[in-house]
């Protein structure tokens, strides 16, 4: 099986189409799920390419070499993928909602519980993971967060308020408001 086709076959299963050879006759909402589905599967592609090209750069790959394997040039794959750090953390601080935005960091997936722990006390909380690092999002209230190998909540996970934060291949972490005052 190619990668296309497991990926088609995900898309497939979260638009709740089971058929491998969909029908050509969709209902409209079939129609709007499949689009729904194949839009968060791109988004999710892009980020898991951000992350990798991110992973090599902090491995010492060159911009050529990851261009190269792009089939771009390396001014291309500097320009593209080089100024994640700085872009991700301004756009959204620079938005019309007001929200307080840092970055925590640098972690490691030993020290990073602690990290996230500490800054939870204080109503700090996870809204995007990266490379030894993740952007934070401040509230009036405490939050706790959970690591999980690459899954969303569970049914009982879900029931006991936690929501996926961000996600960090192999990683995707949980948090929820533990409706308490943050510490000053």
């Amino acid at each position: 099986m190619t990668m296309r086709d497991t990926i088609t076959r995900s898309i497939l299963d979260a638009a709740g189409l089971d058929s491998p050879a969909v029908e050509m006759h969709l209902t409209t909402d079939e129609h709007l799920a499949l689009i729904r589905a194949s839009s968060d599967a791109e988004r999710d592609v892009r980020a898991i390419l951000r992350q990798a090209v991110e992973s090599a750069r902090a491995g010492g790959v060159s911009w050529a070499a990851i261009g190269a394997e792009l089939g771009m040039t390396r001014q291309a794959a500097q320009q593209r993928f080089g100024d994640a750090r700085a872009d991700a953390g301004t756009d959204a601080a620079a938005g019309a909602d007001a929200a307080e935005y840092r970055w925590l960091g640098p972690v490691t997936a030993f020290d990073e519980m602690a990290e996230l722990e500490l800054a939870g006390r204080a109503g700090w909380h996870t809204v995007e993971a990266g490379m030894l690092r993740h952007r934070m999002v401040r509230t009036d209230t405490q939050w706790e967060t959970k690591r999980l190998i690459w899954r969303g909540p569970s049914r009982r996970d879900a029931e006991q308020g936690w929501i996926v934060g961000a996600s960090m291949f192999p990683w995707a972490y949980l948090v929820r408001d533990r409706g308490i005052p943050a510490e000053q």
